[in-house]
């Protein structure tokens, strides 16, 4: 008969932190959510850490070239979906690294014989006051001139002037040429008290700009992950199909650190996956791999030379794996148990393989409680999914601004390598849903609130990193009448449209 397991299966839900004892320095300003998020040697540092321990999902409507510029920013990184053309995500991958912090490719652009009515309609949909003049009207094109709201009226100029009548000539700006430092830029335009300062090649090709309003932009994103040209980091996932083809593309276009998109990892095909990249590239290719729950799974990850390990299966929002399936374990439950594991083969072997939680967070405080369980990171999809930069569409149902958001197991994703066994290239049948979910806003703002909870909780915990949290702190399972106690109850909530009585 089957091997049954004696404890019961426990989601994150079903778990409370019990405070512990707090000093005078542990305020959340002191907290550090700096983790590794590839394996190392111990006493030695990891080649990747990230800032905050967040990532964005190897998803379709979760993770493009846009997200992974603006987790990277905060601290986080992406994992580029697999489930395109090889060249449309390394495509994505350069757009990332292309994008060096401080260092803008140009948004709004224009050509010469363009006339004033062209700039006001381009001020008015990107919302741009520095518009660059090229000979071809492309951000590429080479740079003749500027355009700012001091160089022309409206009252005094036609609509019908070309933009070569009163724009800024090249001649007169002040320009720099590529391979110029971020600091040395910032120089210039503090020094000639200017707002903008182009950057272009030998040829005269416009390739960036610096502007002056980034400077303080840098100095409130401290926490941006860089790599050591002052690039973005970031991820890009793989299948177990085409790998030959699609990692060569992939590390060429500059991906930091590669995922295995799977929904089970205990197989052979991850494996030779994994055998493939570390015998062709070594180890400057970094390459995480997953899905387990449990410790079996994790020792054969680790032993088949993954740089971090993802734990869950069917824990997600919109997976249906467990549903159509009956596969899965219980998040916390598989959190604990291959922490367990991490934890011993970090002992018996001196390496230290991260493990990135993939699933089941619901709350903000599900963050809190992985961590403590173990986990070093957390993988978000839905999470993500809400904020204006996932690449989904914002639309309105039954007066509610919503977001669309899917599975990678739908039939809208037709992602079957995720799911590949082996068997036929297709997908039999759907492991995840089409759905909505709220649209909250920007990413920065929303993740400002969340980081903000999870370093306060850390902080009633008394650990000031994420290590410390994971020794320090207290897990109690709370009963289902527990839970609704810890929500408001026995009281009438106020409605604030309400009318005060006179």
């Amino acid at each position: 008969m089957a091997y049954f397991y004696e404890e019961v299966s426990h989601t994150f839900s079903e778990y409370l932190l019990v405070p512990g004892y707090s000093s005078a320095e542990c305020v959340p300003a002191n907290v550090s959510l700096r983790v590794p998020l590839v394996k190392h040697k111990k006493g030695e540092p990891p080649a990747i850490s990230l800032n905050i321990p967040l990532v964005s999902a190897v998803m379709q409507s979760v993770s493009n070239d846009t997200m992974a510029t603006a987790l990277a920013r905060e601290g986080g990184i992406s994992f580029i979906y697999a489930s395109q053309s090889i060249s449309a995500q390394a495509e994505m991958v350069e757009k990332v690294k292309g994008y060096k912090a401080g260092f803008v490719e140009s948004e709004s652009n224009i050509r010469p014989d363009q006339t004033l009515r062209d700039i006001l309609t381009l001020k008015k949909e990107k919302g741009h006051s520095t518009v660059a003049v090229t000979d071809d009207g492309s951000s590429s094109g080479r740079l003749v001139g500027l355009v700012t709201s001091k160089d022309y009226r409206v009252s005094r100029l036609s609509p019908d002037t070309p933009v070569s009548d009163f724009m800024t000539p090249l001649e007169s700006l002040n320009f720099a040429r590529v391979g110029i430092t971020l600091s040395e830029a910032n120089n210039i335009i503090w020094n000639k008290k200017i707002n903008a300062l182009p950057i272009i090649d030998e040829n005269g090709i416009l390739k960036y700009f610096v502007f002056r309003k980034d400077y303080d932009t840098h100095k409130e994103n401290p926490n941006e992950l860089l790599d050591k040209n002052k690039s973005y980091m970031v991820g890009a996932g793989i299948n177990t199909r085409d790998y030959e083809e699609r990692v060569p593309a992939l590390l060429e276009a500059g991906a930091d650190v590669l995922c295995i998109d799977s929904s089970e990892g205990f197989s052979e095909w991850q494996s030779r996956t994994i055998k493939y990249i570390k015998e062709n590239y070594g180890d400057r290719a970094k390459v995480g791999a997953g899905n387990i729950v449990d410790k079996e799974g994790f020792l054969f990850l680790a032993e088949a030379g993954a740089d971090f390990v993802k734990v869950g299966i069917g824990g997600g929002s919109i997976c249906i794996t467990r549903e159509a399936k009956g596969i899965g374990r219980g998040q916390a439950t598989a959190i604990i148990d291959v922490a367990d594991a991490r934890n011993e083969y970090y002992e018996k072997t001196g390496v230290y393989v991260p493990i990135c939680s993939d699933g089941g967070i619901v709350h903000d405080y599900h963050l809190t409680l992985a961590l403590a369980m173990g986990a070093d990171f957390c993988m978000l999809g839905r999470y993500f999914s809400r904020f204006d930069e996932a690449p989904t569409q914002k639309v309105r149902i039954n007066g509610s601004y919503m977001k669309e958001y899917w599975g990678e197991g739908s039939a809208r994703a037709r992602n079957w390598q995720r799911y590949d066994l082996g068997g036929d290239g297709k997908l039999s049948f759907e492991e995840g849903v089409d759905s909505y979910v709220p649209y909250a806003g920007s990413l920065r703002d929303n993740l400002g609130v969340t980081l903000a909870k999870i370093r306060s909780t850390m902080c009633n915990c008394g650990a000031q990193s994420v290590a410390e949290l994971q020794e320090k702190a207290k897990l109690t399972l709370v009963s289902s009448v527990s839970i609704v106690e810890g929500g408001a109850h026995d009281v009438v909530l106020k409605d604030n449209s309400a009318i005060p009585a006179k």
